[in-house]
């Protein structure tokens, strides 16, 4: 199975407001970017969009070590927080609808064809492909 390295981040002007988002997925020396916006969105929608196009781009089942500056993504994952909002019928601990529910599922779909390890980087920090990820996304929200 690859290894796919992909760094993320999503960006947004107001929030809501207008958005954009950035991956950058590394195999081996090769390297691929993929960026997109929104007019009007939010910046989780922006983080989890930029997630979920990166895992849909890939072709095969791969290991991915997936970068983000984004707790919520991560955690979500990570602490079993969308498999519990999918059991408890998309409702959260407040009993409260689950916002982003499209693309939780999404996610939850492509994060099942791959073995996802979640990374949490610092935001803003020494983190070169962070770092160029934050530009591309905010580079794509001026475009939006």
């Amino acid at each position: 199975m690859k290894t796919v390295t992909i760094y993320t981040d999503g960006s947004c002007e107001g929030n809501p407001g207008r958005g954009g988002w950035a991956a950058i997925l590394r195999y081996n020396k090769h390297e691929r970017v993929l960026k997109g916006g929104s007019p009007q969105t939010t910046n989780n929608r922006m983080e989890m969009t930029a997630a979920l196009k990166a895992l849909q781009s890939l072709k095969e089942p791969c290991t991915v070590k997936l970068h983000t500056d984004s707790q919520y993504l991560k955690r979500a994952f990570t602490d079993g927080w969308l498999n519990r909002w999918r059991s408890n019928g998309w409702l959260t601990s407040n009993k409260q609808p689950v916002k982003n529910q499209d693309l939780w599922n999404d996610l939850w779909r492509e994060t099942q064809k791959h073995k996802v390890q979640w990374i949490k980087v610092k935001a803003h920090a020494n983190n070169k492909l962070n770092n160029r990820a934050d530009k591309l996304a905010v580079a794509a929200c001026k475009r939006a």
